[in-house]
């Protein structure tokens, strides 16, 4: 006679087992009879119409919790609608209360969104979330800022999804897909054709943006490929020989590879059939596919983690297609799409011709001063008449400068301009033509382009870098300057007398929609993480202190939009990478339209403008110069610990207008770091920047680090 404890031990072993199905016909028969389609059913369980198809033709079966959901459904309806000759419903075993199960009853009485846990549950993200990683609060601002996608009856599924070793597709707002691809190829067409994955274009005239599929270390092996990419070369450039089976698996399915090949991010796509796009983006995240530096902490979240920051990005940004530098070099494009339909006025056909205010869709060759020392208009026409050098200040001022009073204030405090490059690319007009080549032309500071002008005669104050040099050192002799640069030193009160130009006739404000968006997603990321416009200066300080200990989902979000910005301004001017390249060759970035180092240059020429102003203006209204600058952050000497005790305010206790000022939006400024006066100088006398260090501890160090 069996004992007690065997009794129990055979129990515990079938409650361990997984939860039993009907057969995949008897599911399907349920469905039918309680009048339910397919694609309801979907939307109740949070998952594809394709897989309730799969489960009810034998081709998948539900994974947990959607498989515990989904047998409670079926017993109900089960009690329901008993089979033909089977004992009738009341001998049947009780159906568990329905009701109160939110994708259960949205399956019967319609779609009823869920309380915010039990969604988190349905997509798994609750068990599996870290600590240290909270879930979205339904009081929190985030609920209510986070920018949703424009419903697309196309796209039900959203931008992207993260796949894990078992099949399971995480997307945007919690939803889990189940992904039956076993290879490549498969992938790419359960993603085309069933994943409801993609994205609507976000200008009229442009493109839909290609699902993204981010692979986690464990679905990349299930795939054939390998866990880890190796190689002796930079990781960006690493990627899979052409002959290994994962790359012959997808030629041999008639997919193609761009010239990128597969790597870290790789783009496997058809050739379009009409207006359809046939294009997949994978992005491998044990490939070090997300960059630390744009992406914190990113690449070791749960799945479902790594899909709520990629898709907040992707809705509030743009579905990511590369590094954080070519999301921000599409986003330009994707906003000023080249080309619009316009009518042939022989034919009547409608044809793609040239969309006003953007780029274009050829390439083109800068003016010499423009370019690099590599390019070929330089190598192949012998120039020597020297470059543009606008780039940003890495500058500190004379040790043997400083006075008494300024050695003995006891803080160094460092201040930061909000994405500076964004704020410049405000309303900035650049060239949109080709260069066309000027002598002793008159200066017009609403003209862009490339002025050769001999502004070494100005003499800067030097407690102030020059506005005129990176370096902060006066000019030499004539040298070429951006417009901007030009119409600075026409603000100072200069007479400019140019000696020739590159210019271009054709004008516009190409950026102005790339500002925007970025404007917007960086202004609301911050305002999710509770840093809000609204916000006093002292509020806004306490608020930045605090703002990455919010959510690390929303921090990673932050730093991502910030790595666009500089990233995507770098990028109109990439130069050639590889050791192989031989100097006058064309490298593959100049075969882009948006190789537009002119309008690099006029951006960071205004940000440098934009900061030497406000240095200016705070010498006149406070007496203080700064210490040091390096790009986007200055350096003061402060009496108190606290931006707030030495920057410029009105008896009313408002910011005065000219200075910096702090606050959340792009080019008003925060706190980078505080430390101890002595320890600015001890840098300062080494010849090194303090504003490149100040940053990493809140704390004040002692005088004697």
């Amino acid at each position: 006679m069996a004992t007690e404890e065997e009794l129990f031990a055979s129990v515990d072993a079938l409650l361990e087992e997984e939860p039993q199905l009907p057969s995949p016909a008897e599911r399907a028969r349920l469905r039918e009879a309680a009048g339910i389609t397919q694609a309801r059913l979907a939307a109740a369980l949070k998952t594809s119409t394709q897989s309730v198809k799969n489960w009810e033709n034998g081709r998948s079966e539900p994974k947990p919790p959607r498989l515990e959901a989904y047998q409670r459904l079926l017993k109900g309806w089960a009690a329901k609608y008993p089979a033909p000759g089977a004992p009738g419903a009341s001998t049947a075993a009780p159906a568990p209360a329905v009701a109160p199960q939110p994708e259960v009853s949205a399956t019967v009485a319609g779609p009823v969104e869920a309380p915010p846990a039990q969604t988190a549950q349905t997509a798994r993200t609750a068990p599996a979330r870290p600590a240290s990683l909270p879930a979205a609060s339904p009081s929190r601002p985030a609920a209510k800022r986070t920018a949703k996608p424009v419903d697309d009856p196309r796209f039900p599924h959203g931008p992207l999804a993260v796949l894990d070793g078992d099949g399971s597709a995480y997307g945007v707002d919690g939803i889990v897909l189940d992904c039956p691809a076993a290879t490549v190829p498969e992938l790419v067409e359960w993603t085309l054709r069933e994943s409801g994955l993609g994205a609507a274009k976000l200008n009229r005239h442009g493109k839909d943006s290609d699902p993204l599929i981010v692979l986690t270390a464990s679905a990349a092996v299930r795939l054939g490929l390998p866990e880890r990419l190796e190689g002796h070369e930079q990781r960006r450039s690493l990627r899979l020989p052409e002959d290994h089976p994962v790359v012959r698996q997808v030629a041999k399915a008639k997919w193609r590879l761009t010239q990128r090949g597969f790597g870290p991010w790789a783009r496997i796509y058809r050739t379009a059939q009409g207006t359809r796009r046939q294009c997949v983006q994978l992005a491998v995240l044990s490939w070090d596919a997300l960059d630390e530096r744009s992406w914190p902490g990113v690449a070791e979240m749960e799945p479902a983690d790594v899909a709520r920051v990629l898709g907040m990005y992707a809705q509030r940004v743009i579905t990511p297609r590369g590094s954080t530098a070519v999301s921000g070099l599409e986003l330009m494009t994707a906003l000023r799409p080249p080309t619009r339909a316009v009518q042939d006025r022989a034919t009547g056909n409608w044809v793609p011709g040239h969309n006003p205010g953007s780029l274009g869709t050829e390439p083109m060759d800068p003016a010499p001063p423009e370019a690099t020392p590599e390019h070929p208009v330089v190598v192949n026409s012998g120039w020597t008449g020297g470059f543009l050098d606008e780039e940003a200040y890495q500058w500190v001022r004379d040790v043997d400068l400083l006075t008494d009073e300024e050695c003995t204030l006891p803080y160094a405090v460092g201040l930061d301009l909000n994405t500076a490059f964004l704020a410049a690319a405000n309303r900035l007009v650049v060239g949109l033509s080709a260069p066309d080549h000027f002598h002793a032309p008159a200066f017009n500071p609403k003209i862009p382009g490339s002025w050769l002008v001999d502004l070494s005669a100005i003499e800067p104050d030097p407690r102030l870098p020059s506005p005129f040099t990176p370096s902060g050192e006066r000019p030499t002799g004539p040298a070429w300057y951006q417009t901007h640069t030009v119409a600075y030193a026409q603000e100072l009160g200069h007479d400019v007398h140019p000696i020739e130009a590159y210019l271009r006739r054709e004008t516009g404000a190409y950026l102005d929609p790339w500002h925007d968006r970025l404007r917007s997603a960086y202004v609301d990321t911050l305002a999710d993480l509770g840093v809000t416009k609204d916000l006093s200066d002292t509020e806004f300080l306490v608020a930045m202190e605090r703002h990455k200990e919010v959510d690390p989902a929303l921090t990673a979000v932050l730093a991502a939009v910030k790595a666009t910005v500089k990233g995507g301004v770098g990028k109109l001017r990439e130069r050639p990478q590889g050791r192989h390249y031989k100097e006058g060759e064309r490298w593959p970035a100049l075969q882009r339209p948006t190789w537009r180092p002119d309008i690099r240059a006029a951006v960071i020429s205004r940000a440098r403008v934009n900061m030497h102003r406000k240095l200016r203006n705070m010498a006149v209204m406070t007496g203080l110069y700064p210490l040091a600058v390096l790009s986007d952050c200055v350096v003061y000497p402060s009496p108190g610990d606290s931006p707030l005790d030495f920057l410029p305010y009105a008896a009313s206790g408002k910011p005065q207008p000219g200075g910096f000022r702090l606050g959340p939006t792009p080019g008003l400024a925060k706190l980078e770091g505080v430390r101890s006066m002595l320890w600015a100088v001890g840098l300062m006398e080494q010849g090194l920047n303090p504003a490149r260090h100040i940053k990493g501890g809140d704390a004040v160090l002692d005088e004697g680090e």
